[in-house]
Formats: C-alpha cells, structure tokens, sequence
C-alpha cells in the first residue's frame, strides 16, 4: 500500500519572513531503527506503509512525500539569559502538520536532515547517540504523563558525523503539538515587526487556545494560557525529578510541552542544586530553579508581545500593567498543580500549613540522606500499607547517619493524614502507585543503552525503551533498571549532542 500522509500545513502559509523553504539533503544508506507504530496510528497513519522502502525513504528525508511543504523555521532566544536574536532550524525541518484523528494537529519535523538557512555553520545533521536519547526520554516523559514532544521514528543514515570524533548519523521524525517558541515571538519584537507579532499570536491563538478568540482581550488570554501551560508542566518535571537543563526561551513551547532532550537528566540523590548539563557553569538551570526560570521565560514572552496587549491607542504603560497581572498569576499556578501532583506521591490531598510541612520534611529527609528521589518515593508507596516496609524508606534515607530516627517521627504525622483521606491508606497507595514509578529513564542505563547502540547492538535500547512504556508498573526480572547507580555509574554530566 503506498504511503499517504494527510498534509495540511498552516504553518507553511504564514509569510516568507517566517520560515525558509528548503528540502532535508538525502542521506546514503538510510536504515529504520525504529518506528513508533502507536503513535503512527494515533497519527492516522499506515505503520506497515511507513516500514516499507517509500516510508523509509520519507523518514530519512530522501523524499518529499506528497503534500508536504518543508520549511525551516525561524526564531531568536535568549540563551542563559543572553539575547540571541537570530537562531532558526539550523538542522531541523518541518515536514508538514498532519490532524491526528484521536490526537488533533500534530507537526512532524525532521531533525538531522542537514544544513538550513539557520545552520550558523553547523552541518545540520545529528548523531545516533543524541537521537536516541530523545527517543527515550522523550517516551519515557510521556508514560509519566508529562507533556511532551513525541519521537515517531529513528533512521540511521549510514554516514558519519564528525563531532569530537567520527559518530554514526540519524535521523529522527518529531512529533510536536506546535513548535512554536517564546523564542518565536523574540524573533519578531526584536525586529520591531508588529505585522508579523500579530500574524504569528493569531495562529498561536487558532493552533493551542481557540478560546481566546472569543475573549475581550485575545492576546491576553493568549499569554495567560501559555502562562498556565508552563506551570504545570513545570511542576510535572519537579514530581518526577526531571532536569531539563537547558530551558532557553528557545526551548520553551507555547504548547507547553518539553522540547529539547539534550543535557537533560532525571535525579538520582535529591538535590535542589543538582546541575547536569556541561554548559550551565553557574546552575541557572539546576533542578531547583526550574519554576524562576520559567517565570522568567514568560516575563520575556510578555514583553515581545506589548505591542500586542497595548491595543490601539498603543498605551504602554497600562500593556506593561497588564502583562505584570499575568505574570503575577504564574506563581500560585504553579503552586496549585505542584500541590496536587506532590500531594499524589505523598498519598494526600496537601492542604493548609501542616500539610505543607509535611511535604517539606519530607523532602528535607531526602536532601539530608542524599536519598535516591525516585526510590525513595517508590519505598514511601510500599510503606502506605504496610509499616514492616518502613526500613526500605530507612535505609534510602540513612546517608547522613540519623535519617531512621527523623524518619520515624514524620511518618506518624503522615500516616494520621493518610488515615484521614477518603478510603484511608489503602485508596491513598493505589493514588501513590500512579505517581511513584518505579522506572525512570535512569541516566546510567541510558548513556549504557547509547553507548552499547554505537557499537552497532540495539538491545539494550530496546529493552530500556520497553521497561519505560510501563514506569509504574512491576517488571520482574527488570530490577537493574529501577536501580539507584552505582558510585562509578553516575552520570554527573550530559551534553547538548550538537
């Protein structure tokens, strides 16, 4: 059956300011790693088409599949806090926007395909092992339920590319709900280009908040959307230990979804302070600073868009005014869906100033232990209902010698709160067990599983892959993947792979 692929590409009829129209340059030996097949069908497409030779052809960038009209998209950033006021798809195209029939518009995008008008010199191509990263973690994100970009498909292109040393190449397809950026609206304030702001917040409005449309103030209720995607998202990365490690405007979707898998990483002993990128030498975007900086992010999207929200007697101050209010609304957001999802984990719905200690202790207990985050929460859900396995939480919690002893004193607290929840501690573990997985994408097992991949076995790709399809679940047999690395396995460091 021949490939089809049901384009309709808004994106692409934006003006040419927008983006630059160029092909992915073919590749020699293009070879399907891996496909996606679930996602494929929630994109109404044909998995088998997409295996064939014309699908691998298209998911390698070798053909332009019909309909599709490939851009490279253009945007600035503000990367560590510095404006960069042209960036763009320097190794990126996007293929095409499809309307997935149980999942609405999704883009899909090449990634690795070679130079664009915004390469700044790069070769616009990717490596094996950094494809693969996304295509774990990515997943892996969305089976915790974190918004996410998707990964439909790895191609190894069977060519190398040149970074430190030769490395294989790949291809990947991603799948995003919009890969628009605050760094998107940057692009054009910086040019002072009101036309195109307001070109692009209408289609921001139409792809991700057509309620706004109907609103007094549609800009407005634009900006606060994005402002209320952020903050969950945000605290859905702080539930489960996630650093994303590089969160440049650039970086940061007004779809609310995590884009970008370079140097990120998942914790391994709790700390607020723990930094993993290479790049991020001062810690301005280690774990604990994560909500700060996207409060920050959105400051910058609010003030690319006053020409926007100053309306047409262009009042300045009073759009300044307006925008403060917004932001202002970022912080108890971020707090009310950081409540609910910690309240998950701890098995209670967290409410008042106790509550709020309680939390806090607890995770006071875990700095003071260095105890393993996703671990020691997973230990904390077997104890909901059974005490005896209270000396699991112990001996996670025992790194600075009085871990028990405190530990002890709390959980009498918490255990009254969880007899005093609806259904009591035995509805409470069932909520913990939905919220404490018991795999994460494990930073060790991942640089193992693309090290191992490099040297031409898949495996342990594949096996890591399907263990975090199901992070809450019991895997017998799987127990080195819920495992806390050893001293010499810890990865204190991770790259953007660029």
């Amino acid at each position: 059956m021949p490939l089809t692929i049901p384009f309709d590409n808004s994106y692409a009829r934006l003006p040419d300011r927008f983006h630059a129209r160029v092909d992915p340059t073919p590749v020699r030996a293009p070879r399907l790693i891996r496909l996606n097949a679930p996602l494929a069908r929630d994109l109404g497409l044909d998995a088998d088409a997409l295996t064939g030779a014309e699908g691998l052809e298209v998911l390698a960038g070798n053909r332009v599949p019909a309909g599709a009209d490939p851009i490279a998209l253009a945007y600035a950033g503000h990367q560590f806090g510095h404006f960069v006021p042209q960036l763009g798809d320097g190794r990126a195209i996007l293929m095409g926007e499809v309307e997935g029939p149980s999942i609405g518009r999704r883009d899909l995008q090449w990634k690795g395909c070679g130079r664009t008008p915004f390469s700044r010199g790069g070769d616009g191509r990717a490596a094996l092992g950094p494809v693969l990263r996304e295509y774990i973690v990515s997943e892996a994100m969305h089976a915790l339920a974190v918004p996410t970009t998707r990964t439909l498909s790895v191609v190894s292109t069977g060519q190398p590319v040149m970074r430190e040393r030769a490395l294989p190449g790949a291809i990947l397809v991603r799948v995003a709900r919009s890969h628009l950026r605050i760094g998107t609206f940057w692009y054009f304030a910086a040019r002072r280009d009101t036309e195109a702001l307001r070109l692009l917040a209408d289609h921001a409005i139409t792809r991700h908040d057509p309620e706004a449309a109907r609103a007094d103030r549609p800009y407005l209720a634009l900006l606060e959307g994005v402002i209320a995607r952020q903050a969950r998202l945000v605290a859905r990365w702080m539930a489960v230990g996630f650093v994303h490690g590089v969160m440049n405007t650039d970086n940061m979707t007004l779809s609310g979804e995590t884009i970008d898998y370079g140097p990120c990483a998942f914790l391994d002993g709790y700390d607020p302070r723990a930094v993993f990128s290479s790049i991020d030498h001062q810690g301005r975007y280690a774990y604990g600073n994560q909500p700060r900086i996207a409060a920050w992010n959105l400051a910058r999207l609010a003030e690319a868009m006053l020409p926007l929200l100053a309306g047409a007697d262009a009042d300045e101050r009073a759009a300044v005014a307006t925008a403060e209010a917004a932001l202002s609304t970022f912080t108890p957001r971020f707090e009310e869906a950081y409540r609910a999802a910690m309240g998950e984990k701890l098995g209670i719905t967290l409410a008042g100033d106790d509550d709020a200690a309680l939390l806090n202790d607890w995770l006071g207990l875990l700095e003071a232990g260095s105890a393993d985050f996703t671990l020691a929460w997973r230990a904390l859900t077997h104890a909901a209902t059974d005490a005896a396995r209270e000396g699991e939480v112990k001996v996670l919690l025992a790194g600075d010698g009085a871990g028990g002893a405190r530990f002890d004193a709390w959980a009498g607290r918490w255990r009254g709160r969880l007899a005093a929840e609806r259904g009591g501690a035995a509805a409470s573990a069932a909520r913990m067990r939905g919220a404490n997985p018991a795999y994460i994408a494990r930073n060790h097992r991942v640089e193992e599983a693309l090290a191992a991949a490099e040297q031409g076995d898949l495996g342990p790709f594949e096996e890591l892959v399907a263990v975090l399809e199901h992070p809450f679940d019991e895997q017998p047999g799987k127990d080195r993947y819920a495992a806390a690395p050893r001293p010499e396995e810890r990865v204190t460091a991770t790259f953007c792979g660029t």
